[in-house]
């Protein structure tokens, strides 16, 4: 039972082929409600391992994987079909190259790597979430948005995702350079 959360989290990972394929042949509606199901199974899947105890190692890295992969299909296929700027799927996947490449350069070169999204990361994704959801939304018909709700919306999430870009950096190069140049005490 215990690895009920993980078994979601794969199911959300495998839901990103069915995703990019009905965003690329225009079925929005469809779309729509297989993006819903992933953000159901991402809330099950988290409310599962918290409630029961059932959180591992293993979890912990697939979970981020797995909702940073829908999102990059889904900025990818919306800027495919014009629905978004090619420009803003850019800075999207640009940022989560840095963070992975980052990730990955402070494991292999000051040691093991604890996962900690900061509030701004948290806001970022939640932005971006907010965005595909509204984009589908209109592009199914069931909302239309005026265009200063649209504009805001692509303001927010280009200024949180590059802000939160730039602070991943930022606060890891320094804790980079606090493990590797530990401060000596002076001999007296």
């Amino acid at each position: 039972m215990r690895h009920i959360p993980n078994l979601l989290t794969v199911l959300r990972m495998l839901l990103t082929v069915p995703l990019a394929w009905l965003l690329r042949d225009g079925r929005f509606d469809t779309a729509l409600i297989v993006a819903l199901v992933a953000g159901f199974s991402d809330a099950l899947d988290g409310f599962l391992a918290k409630r029961f105890s059932w959180q591992s190692r293993l979890g912990g890295l697939l979970d981020p994987v797995a909702d940073k992969l829908l999102l990059i299909a889904c900025f990818v296929g919306l800027a495919e079909v014009g629905a978004l700027p090619v420009w803003l799927a850019a800075v999207v996947i640009g940022r989560d190259v840095v963070i992975v490449s980052g990730a990955v350069a402070y494991h292999n070169l000051v040691g093991p790597l604890t996962a900690e999204p900061s509030l701004l990361s948290k806001l970022t994704t939640t932005l971006q979430i907010v965005l595909v959801l509204a984009t589908l939304l209109h592009l199914s018909r069931f909302a239309e948005w005026p265009t200063w709700f649209n504009l805001a919306l692509l303001s927010a999430v280009t200024f949180t995702t590059l802000a939160s870009g730039i602070d991943y950096v930022v606060r890891w190069s320094f804790k980079a350079w606090r493990e590797t140049h530990p401060q000596r005490s002076d001999p007296q």
